[in-house]
């Protein structure tokens, strides 16, 4: 690797830490160190809505009680507005992003006219409606007579992208069929989660990404995201899953309960075992430095 290696867990804090997400706050932790490198601790809080007060406190200290100190201070995305706008004014500028009033029923509806079913609770992929201007002008909830827009990524005449997971192996996606052009700023006035992981990744100097094998499906949107920005693109390792009772992925959704950081090495063996990693015995500094030992050698991640 040619840089120094960099890491980082970043959740959002929406909740306390849960099973699911210690797997990724163990996995992302072990991989820095196995590498030598640094581990950052990033709170997803741009979508302020969804937070809950204190909750970025309790995260930092479940993660300080499992004995997962990071590098360097924790950072914020909510303090961090005026780099997301500055990128956005940047691909405005290039005409590579544009401005949409579209409802969740006007894009049902213009996949509906070009005969495009759409699964049940499955994403919509945008068809590009307001590419060439806005589409909606009546039905107007916004200031000078309009909706309120959302500003959206082209992704029309982008290849089809391929990369390297280091779990998963070989992954590509053609953003434009699967995904269309996708939202970097809400009309609520929020950034996306894809433009602020991006952006926050290159001013981090992250060099490999490890998190929740549910986040897979946004690798190459970020990684388009970085081509049109010109920013490097890190290397990725998606995590299993912890699964709830109904096999979905365990979330605060279905019934996640948070992790009881008062016996830490056990809430951490739990996490290890879905790792692939021994169980452990003994203090909490001494499984932790044997767990590192173990991810460099295991046969279900590439080094």
């Amino acid at each position: 690797m040619g840089a120094r290696y960099r890491g980082r867990f970043a959740p959002s804090p929406t909740g306390p830490l849960h099973a699911g997400s210690l797997v990724a706050a163990l996995a992302s932790w072990l991989d820095a160190r196995a590498h030598a490198g640094q581990w950052l601790v990033r709170l997803e809080d741009v979508d302020t809505a969804r937070c809950v007060a204190g909750m970025d406190r309790i995260i930092l200290q479940q993660l300080s009680e499992c004995g997962l100190h990071a590098d360097a201070a924790p950072v914020w995305q909510s303090q961090r507005s005026g780099l997301y706008q500055q990128a956005l004014e940047q691909l405005v500028a290039r005409s590579l992003a544009y401005p949409c009033n579209c409802s969740r029923k006007d894009i049902e509806a213009a996949l509906a006219r070009l005969g495009q079913d759409h699964p049940r609770h499955a994403e919509l992929v945008y068809p590009g409606s307001c590419r060439n201007g806005l589409t909606n002008r009546s039905d107007a909830t916004g200031a000078g007579g309009q909706r309120a827009v959302a500003w959206r990524l082209r992704t029309d005449a982008s290849p089809t992208l391929h990369w390297m997971d280091r779990r998963l192996g070989a992954q590509q996606q053609d953003v434009e069929a699967e995904v269309g052009d996708f939202v970097l700023k809400r009309a609520d006035g929020c950034f996306s989660y894809q433009l602020a992981v991006v952006l926050d990744d290159a001013a981090q100097g992250i060099t490999d990404v490890v998190r929740g094998e549910d986040l897979v499906d946004n690798t190459a949107r970020q990684i388009l995201l970085q081509q049109r920005l010109g920013l490097p693109t890190p290397r990725y390792l998606h995590t299993p899953l912890v699964l709830g009772a109904n096999r979905e992925k365990l979330s605060k959704q279905n019934g996640a309960q948070p992790v009881d950081t008062s016996d830490p090495l056990s809430a951490l063996n739990r996490a290890a075992d879905v790792l692939g990693l021994p169980e452990k015995t003994g203090t909490l500094s001494a499984a932790l430095h044997d767990w590192v030992r173990a991810w460099k050698t295991s046969p279900a991640i590439s080094f």
